[in-house]
């Protein structure tokens, strides 16, 4: 069988797709390859900062005061079961798992659990708003889900006290 135009030009030019690749690709691995320690300590840093924060806010605010209903409050409206137990669970699940995050400690294991909060906080308080798939990748909670998922399964990166625990007594 005669070869097709797209087969005589890739074999005709093995050099050039080479060069190509090499360029386009291998390169700037190999140059980004120095900057590697910093996605996961910048992802960690951010998301950590705004769970710890937003944690320790829900659990100073788990109650009415003059100018806010209470978080539990809220829970409730959202439809989220035995609101007095789940909001300060979830408070402390995010404080916990944001601090534990800017540390880079138990990273992975502080990650999983804000997927899941992510996942519920969609469901509960967003789900009604979602009419397309735009809307629903456009709310900041699916942002922070990957980056959470990604931290799980890629680790929190050379700059933390997990990598320090590692290199000390891991294997």
């Amino acid at each position: 069988m005669p070869a097709g135009p797209t087969q005589r030009t890739a074999s005709a030019h093995p050099h050039l797709i080479h060069r190509i690749v090499d360029w386009l690709i291998d390169m700037p691995e190999r140059r980004s390859a120095i900057f590697s320690w910093l996605p996961p300590l910048f992802a960690r840093i951010v998301v950590g900062w705004v769970f710890m924060w937003s944690g320790w806010t829900k659990l100073h605010n788990l109650y009415p005061s003059d100018d806010f209903p209470g978080m539990i409050a809220r829970f409730r409206e959202w439809g989220i079961p035995f609101p007095e137990i789940m909001t300060p669970f979830v408070s402390g699940v995010e404080f916990l798992g944001g601090l534990l995050l800017l540390l880079g400690l138990f990273t992975r294991l502080a990650a999983t659990p804000l997927v899941i909060v992510m996942v519920v906080a969609v469901i509960s308080a967003k789900w009604d708003q979602v009419d397309s798939l735009e809307t629903l990748l456009g709310f900041e909670e699916l942002a922070y889900m990957a980056l959470f998922g990604w931290l799980a399964v890629k680790g929190p990166g050379p700059v933390s006290v997990d990598h320090l625990l590692q290199r000390r007594f891991g294997r």
